[in-house]
Formats: structure tokens, C-alpha cells, sequence
């Protein structure tokens, strides 16, 4: 979308009355999500919230972040209005040692909003970034972060950013022709995160009886392929992504044979000839 005014009006402010209205319609039991203008991280208002007693499912969406952090210690930034930032606070009920699905559970979620409201190639690179197109170029990344009891899981979707504002190897629903509304986006995943978080803690965790392995194996784009795994700690791995561990580590089967768990590490999918 190369018009102004275009760009313009699909980035006006998230209209809040609307996207509450249309979440008690649809049954939301979680409190009403807080919007605000410009915050430096979502992260880090709902984990001050989370210290201050809010309750489960306190959302806050903000129209522009400037100090946001994706996995990896990262930077998450685009322009005002040009994306959907957001932050959830959960206090899981099951087990911490099943905590580590959470994060996949929130990609699952956002594979299912984006697949309700636009028409195009979705998937997800191990653990949970958001590919669009055939390129399979990434739209969105998702940070969580634990402690006294409490997630916080933030997402950072390119909604609206175009070509020119994307940084190398990235793209957005525009970029992909996309033309998508934030609240309908926000709306389709909030109720998603609920759904699957529901059938989570229902299943005590188990990503098996939730339906998580499943749904997750279904769109993940890394299982089955030739992938290199740059570890934290320094170091490569190249093998093939065999599968997911029940603590929702990424299996590799290195090219010397051994089967090793990757737990976090950056993850390059290797396609042929490269």
C-alpha cells in the first residue's frame, strides 16, 4: 500500500470500545485489556502489574513501543500504529516444568488470529516466530518472561509496516497484500490465547491431552527440515529438526548422529542449496 491516506487510516488508534465490546460478545472471561499510547516496554508494565496483584489475563496493548526486546535479548520496534504490541499476564496453575509451552501456546494462538483474518501463507520457526509468504519471512516475535509466579508473555505482530520499514529478512500482512484491522487481529488472538491456555491448564500441562503438540506440529515449519542451530553459549549445531520434546524443546539430529535437545537457541531453516 503505497497511498498515504491509506496508510493513514489503517493506522489510527485501536478503537477500545470496540474490541472490548466485541470480546464480552464472544464470552472473554479475562479483564478487559488496558490501551495506552506510548509505553517503553509491555513486558515491563505487566510484569509491574503482575508485582502489584493484577489479576490472570490482564492484557495491555500499547499504539507504540520504543524500548521493546524480542527473544535474544533483542530489539522490537516499529513505527506508531504500524503494528500490534501487546503483553499477557498469566499465573499458571500447572506444574513451572510444563511453563515452557506457554510461549509456543501464545505462537499457536497467533497462527490461528492471523488464519481468521487474512488470506496468507502462515507458519512458525521453532519456538514461535510468526513466517508469512512463501519466503516464509518473519511477520512477528514473542517474548516470555517468568517469575514470582507469574508469565508474561509479549507479542509483536507487523501489521501494517511496509516494504521500506521493514528491516532485512522481515515482512508484515501489508507486505504479504494483507490488508488487515488491528482490532479484528487483537480480538482473534486474545480469544485464541484463552481457548488453548484453557484446554493447557485443563490438561495440567500436557501439551499431548491440550491439543498443543498437535495444533503446534501442524503449522510448525522447522520439524522435518535441515536446520542450524547457533546455541546460546557460543557454538553451531547442523543437523535435522526431528521433533519436540515434551518440555517443548527442539529436537535436532546432528549430522554425526547424536540426537540433541535445544531448549533456546537461534534456529536458521536450511533449504536446499544453501
Amino acid at each position: 500500500m503505497s497511498d498515504p491516506a491509506q496508510l493513514s487510516a489503517v493506522r489510527g488508534p485501536i478503537d477500545a470500545d470496540a474490541v472490548r465490546k466485541e470480546l464480552g460478545r464472544r464470552g472473554s472471561s479475562w479483564p478487559a485489556p488496558r490501551f495506552v499510547s506510548t509505553v517503553e516496554s509491555t513486558n515491563a508494565q505487566a510484569s509491574a502489574a503482575a508485582r502489584d496483584g493484577a489479576p490472570e489475563g490482564f492484557v495491555v496493548v500499547a499504539e507504540e513501543q520504543t524500548s521493546g526486546r524480542g527473544r535474544l535479548d533483542r530489539s522490537w520496534v516499529s513505527p506508531r500504529g504500524s503494528g500490534l504490541t501487546l503483553s499477557l499476564l498469566l499465573r499458571p496453575a500447572p506444574p513451572p516444568g510444563t511453563w515452557g509451552w506457554l510461549p509456543i501456546a501464545a505462537g499457536l494462538a497467533l497462527v490461528t488470529a492471523v488464519r481468521a483474518v487474512a488470506d496468507v501463507d502462515v507458519a512458525l520457526k521453532w519456538p514461535n516466530d510468526l513466517l508469512l509468504g512463501p519466503g516464509q519471512a518473519k511477520a512477528a516475535g514473542i517474548l516470555a518472561e517468568s517469575g514470582h509466579g507469574s508469565v508474561v508473555i509479549g507479542i509483536g505482530v507487523n501489521v501494517s509496516t511496509t516494504t521500506e520499514e521493514l528491516p532485512a529478512g522481515a515482512t508484515s500482512l501489508l507486505a504479504q497484500g494483507a490488508l488487515v484491522s488491528r482490532e479484528a487481529l487483537l480480538i482473534e488472538l486474545l480469544i485464541a490465547l484463552e481457548v488453548w491456555y484453557a484446554a493447557w491448564t485443563e490438561a495440567d500441562g500436557s501439551a499431548l491431552s491440550s491439543g498443543l503438540m498437535a495444533g503446534y506440529l501442524d503449522c510448525c515449519a522447522t520439524v522435518g527440515g535441515a536446520v542450524t542451530v547457533h546455541l546460546p553459549q557460543g557454538g553451531m549445531l547442523r543437523g535435522k529438526a526431528e521433533g519436540i520434546d515434551p518440555s517443548g524443546g527442539l529436537r535436532v539430529l546432528a549430522d554425526g548422529g547424536q540426537v540433541t535437545t535445544v531448549v533456546a537457541a537461534d534456529v536458521v531453516h536450511v533449504r536446499p542449496g544453501d
